[in-house]
């Protein structure tokens, strides 16, 4: 088991920054990849980035993220963070991290829901305009 503790979120201004972090505990962090994704009201989850348990590895990201969000991973603090900049009032959502296998790394497994066995119960993000 893995448990995924994420935080970081909050209410702010469009243009503004935000720091999610997520904690994990329970079997070894470095095993797995992990992903973001967000949910927001009345729509389907999806995809935000992914960052593979290997170093090196150049991080997935979905086209609204690309050049605003930055995922990064401390293996040694059992914690994956997504950097975000210059919300959008689009970008408002539940975020939530996700612990995948560490077999296979393609954007095809990666950015499904599916692939992730282990979840977070999310943090709120709020972008107001």
């Amino acid at each position: 088991q893995v448990q995924l503790v994420e935080s970081g979120g909050g209410l702010v201004q469009a243009g503004g920054s935000l720091r999610l972090s997520c904690a994990a505990s329970g079997r070894t962090f470095s095993n797995y990849h992990m992903g973001w994704f967000r949910q927001a009201p009345g729509k389907e989850r999806e995809f935000v980035s992914a960052i593979s348990w290997r170093t090196g590895i150049s991080p997935y990201y979905t086209d609204s993220a690309k050049g605003r969000f930055t995922i990064s991973r401390d293996n040694a603090k059992n914690t994956v963070y997504l950097q975000m900049n210059s919300l959008k009032p689009e970008d408002t959502a539940v975020y939530y991290c996700a612990a995948a296998p560490s077999f296979g790394w393609s954007y095809g497994r990666l950015s499904a829901g599916r692939e992730y066995n282990y979840w977070g119960l999310g943090t709120q993000v709020t972008v107001s305009s």
